[in-house]
């Protein structure tokens, strides 16, 4: 979406909470709440299962009064009168509160990393007017889907990863981009994947603006288990920390800190316990002994504060009790051997617990000569969840913790051939795996610079600038496998990541400094038309329509369906699957370090078709590191996947990818 698009989306974002009242007393502890002393249970390491399940715990109808008193509490001190959103682990929202004087709508931050982009050049959803009340709600979720039992982030920890320098700052300007750049855009109400309210609310449930990167989010728990998230939007700005190296005195985060007090994480597994390439993530600015005296109780609150309001397609204005994750209630329990040989494994299933993805063929013979079969299927999700159960984590404590991940796979039409899951892998991994899986297969396609040409307008124009770039007249018709550390080099503002120049990859937008983390390019391009009608669908209380399950406007595949149903990703994660020469799907892998995934998804397919025969990895003579292209007179190569050394906790081995 270009200016003028998006100028005419925020004029006709006008948005009406409608009042509510209810909701009982819940008194809830003092200021200073200690924190909880429960700390993450080391997974085994032999014998039985590899995975302890996670606490099965949920917040109360008084946990979530008392959630919502403590931030009113300190937004008043504040003098902010702000929106709380509170959901659980799988992102019901479980309620919404507008303080009085809380304004109704929040524009999308208009600034640009450093300044760079010129007065006038806002592109994407900079700019953009959206509810409040939808800020808070993917606040919230932020802090819920990124966490787990052993790490706990924040949207300012989201904020520092998903930026085209890591740690951003003013001084960091030449390092490579956030080490989940991109992923702000999953979760997204076009999903096909995540559910939405009239589902029965059986989750993961979509987010109205994806992942948060504006602090003001963190997650809440219960005895060591992550058990939701506490947005708080009112400062009238939705944005992100473009410089981690001062202290922020955000009011938003105060008042969100205030709210979880009584449900804090494990001091040893918050983000800024937890490094990457060196660096330590950021939790949060806001200190508790900052904050003024706790408010426990919501009936002061609720009527002289403000009062509860419905989110149309998310809330009725009422405070419901949350789910426990891992029971068929959350939509996501333990699978059965029946239906995954691991019985350490997850599925997501549907409100009569059946499970909504169950392994099964591919379903594209219109396109491919021999589609994957079950065994096949089987085989890929198998091996490749066991290598997962061998690594050893990257973000999560204590050390030497198992990695845990979301496992999903797809045919060469997007349909989703199975999806699998640890028992304490990030709520987010699952849609992103999805996504990735996707985005290998799509970018590997013979079909992908058809469809994007008759997609129409911007995403049109990025076949000509990828074909310009590469120097390939017929790049993009599957000539070349791409995983999405491939579509990731294309992707980043700068090319090659890292190095502060003129040229932008060919993905990105057209100029470095029109970069935002609310403007990537085609990936954002794909989804504007998505957000755009879901926000109206919201605003207007269901009188206009809501956006289809599919995002992306590219037209469906054979059968029906969209190859990349739920948007593109442009982290790494991700490889595409070959029979011979011939693509015939992909895989991805998404909730712990990036080089993890990519590890689990090149090594499980690989596995997989030494076990079964006929399927693999590409060949290395059409892998995308085969390309090289040239940058200001020297040659720069594109990257296909990169795995960690010394990655298994049972095996000494260093290069295990080596050779491959």
């Amino acid at each position: 979406m270009r200016r003028g698009a998006h100028c005419c989306l925020a004029g006709a974002l006008a948005f009406a909470l409608i009042s509510c009242g209810g909701g009982g007393d819940s008194s809830g502890g003092g200021g200073g709440t200690p924190a909880p002393t429960a700390t993450p249970t080391p997974t085994p390491t032999s014998g039985g299962r590899l995975f302890v399940d996670p606490l099965q715990r949920s917040l109360t109808v008084g946990d979530v009064q008392r959630v919502i008193a403590q931030a009113v509490g300190e937004a008043q001190s504040r003098s902010l009168p702000a929106t709380i959103a509170v959901v659980d682990r799988v992102g019901n929202v479980l309620g919404v509160f507008a303080m009085t004087g809380s304004p109704a709508n929040t524009r999308i931050s208009r600034r640009t990393i450093a300044g760079r982009a010129a007065a006038g050049e806002e592109v994407g959803l900079q700019g953009v007017e959206v509810p409040t009340a939808a800020a808070a709600i993917a606040k919230a979720v932020t802090g819920a889907y990124l966490s787990s039992s052993g790490n706990a982030f924040s949207t300012r920890t989201a904020s520092q990863i998903v930026q085209e320098h890591f740690p951003p700052a003013p001084t960091t300007v030449g390092l490579e981009s956030g080490p989940l750049f991109g992923v702000q855009f999953s979760q997204l109400p076009c999903s096909d994947l995540s559910a939405r309210m009239s589902d029965g609310m059986i989750g993961p449930q979509r987010s109205p603006l994806g992942l948060a990167a504006d602090p003001g989010g963190f997650p809440l728990y219960k005895d060591g288990v992550v058990v939701g998230g506490i947005g708080v939007a009112g400062d009238g700005d939705y944005g992100f920390d473009p410089d981690t190296l001062d202290l922020d005195r955000d009011a938003e985060e105060f008042a969100a800190l205030a709210g979880t007090q009584g449900f804090t994480p494990p001091r040893e597994i918050e983000a800024d316990r937890i490094p990457v390439d060196g660096t330590s993530l950021r939790f949060r600015d806001a200190a508790a002994d900052e904050l003024g005296p706790l408010q426990g109780s919501f009936g002061a609150v609720n009527g002289p504060a403000g009062a509860l309001v419905a989110v149309f397609g998310y809330n009725d204005g009422t405070i419901r009790a949350g789910t426990a994750y891992g029971t068929a209630a959350s939509g996501i329990r333990r699978s059965t051997s029946a239906e995954f040989a691991s019985e350490d494994a997850y599925v997501l299933v549907d409100g009569a617990g059946t499970p909504r993805f169950p392994i099964r063929a591919g379903t594209d013979a219109a396109s491919v000569a021999n589609p994957l079969t079950v065994a096949e299927v089987r085989a890929v999700l198998e091996e490749a969840f066991a290598v997962l159960g061998r690594s050893r984590a990257q973000i999560r404590r204590p050390l030497d913790s198992r990695m845990q991940a979301s496992i999903s796979m797809v045919d060469t039409h997007g349909a989703i051939l199975g999806v699998v899951r640890s028992p304490d892998g990030p709520i987010f991994g699952t849609d992103v795996s999805l996504q990735k899986a996707r985005t290998a297969a799509f970018f590997s396609n013979r079909v992908a610079a058809a469809q994007m040409q008759a997609a129409g307008g911007a995403v049109a124009g990025y076949v000509q600038r990828v074909r310009s770039f590469l120097g390939d007249a017929n790049a993009l018709t599957g000539t070349f496998a791409f995983a999405d550390r491939s579509g990731g080099n294309l992707s980043r503002p700068y090319f090659p990541d890292g190095e502060v120049g003129d040229v932008a990859g060919p993905l990105s937008v057209e100029r470095p400094g029109q970069f935002s983390p609310f403007m990537t390019g085609l990936q954002t391009d794909l989804i504007l038309p998505n957000l755009v009608q879901h926000l109206g669908f919201v605003i207007s209380g269901g009188a206009s329509a809501d956006t289809p399950r599919g995002c992306t406007q590219l037209p469906d595949a054979p059968g029906g369906g969209k190859r990349i149903g739920n948007g593109i990703q442009i982290f790494p994660g991700s490889v595409p699957i070959y029979r011979g020469d011939e693509l015939v799907g992909g895989i991805g892998v998404s909730g712990d370090g990036i080089d993890q995934d990519d590890m689990v998804s090149f090594l499980g397919l690989h596995n997989a078709g030494q076990r079964v025969g006929g399927i693999g990895n590409a060949r290395v003579d059409i892998r995308a590191d085969r390309i090289v292209v040239s940058v200001n007179g020297r040659n720069v190569r594109l990257r296909y996947v990169n795995c960690p050394f010394a990655p298994f906790l049972d095996d000494p081995r260093q290069n295990v990818c080596e050779g491959l």
